[in-house]
């Protein structure tokens, strides 16, 4: 079960051959926090919906699988997870502003439920909000609502933010367009860290979008990582977001932390 969640979340967008990756610059002069927050949420995300298809390797410390991935998204509304095997839905998941729903067929389970068992997987606290950027390759906080200090570090602006004492995190931007290159949430009291890493873009007409990304995340002993390679990707099509439990299906429930 945690398996598919975490595909449900982590998997990503679009398509694109290797020269259509959209060209990136590297860090040299001293900006300011803020200069670079505006300049990352300077670039457009013009879109009603948004179509992708994806394939993605997982891996945790059991076991490795190769899937295929349907994901429709209606603009801070919701979204809907396909995943499949050799063609065959194995799960799906309904993603909302207030829950969370997914079910998988290995087992025949179900989950309806809020973000709090997510959070807990992903090693960070999630709303959909988060979740939708992680899709669309932005930061996954709201950098307006933060405080941070300013490096360059392997030709990237590194924003760092001032630690609570539990949660430090951290962005790291190319030059050019202000994309989110990586970033990492490390939650030092509860030993978690999650980190995911976009290696190129590309520009649509509506917006830039990751070809691509990779995440890493850990639990103490505990480590998934999830390589994604984006296949297909359309904007402002007429979408449906069909998601029904099938007969006979247990609800399952999570114990929170």
């Amino acid at each position: 079960m945690k398996k598919y969640c975490a595909l449900f979340i982590l998997i990503l967008v679009t398509s694109c051959k290797p020269k259509a990756f959209l060209a990136e610059g590297t860090a040299s002069k001293t900006l300011s926090a803020d200069k670079i927050i505006s300049n990352h949420y300077s670039n457009k995300t013009d879109f009603s919906t948004l179509s992708i298809k994806a394939s993605a390797k997982y891996q945790d410390d059991k076991q490795s699988q190769n899937v295929q991935a349907e994901i429709r998204i209606k603009k801070d509304e919701k979204i809907l997870v396909s995943i499949r095997i050799l063609g065959i839905t194995m799960a799906k998941a309904l993603i909302t502003p207030t829950s969370v729903q997914y079910y998988e067929k290995i087992g025949n389970k179900y989950f309806e439920g809020d973000y709090v068992a997510l959070s807990q997987w992903l090693g960070t606290d999630l709303d959909f909000q988060k979740v939708q950027n992680m899709f669309i390759g932005k930061a996954i906080d709201d950098l307006h609502k933060g405080n941070y200090a300013v490096s360059i570090m392997e030709k990237l602006y590194k924003l760092q933010s001032n630690p609570d004492g539990n949660t430090d995190k951290t962005f790291f931007f190319e030059s050019s367009n202000f994309l989110v290159k990586k970033q990492e949430i490390n939650q030092v009291n509860l030993d978690r860290t999650l980190q995911v890493v976009y290696p190129d873009y590309k520009k649509y007409n509506e917006m830039i979008l990751p070809l691509s990304l990779a995440i890493d995340a850990r639990q103490k002993e505990s480590k998934t990582t999830i390589d994604i390679e984006y296949k297909n990707v359309s904007f402002n099509e007429e979408l449906t977001f069909p998601y029904s439990v099938p007969e006979g299906y247990e609800r399952i429930f999570i114990d929170k932390i």
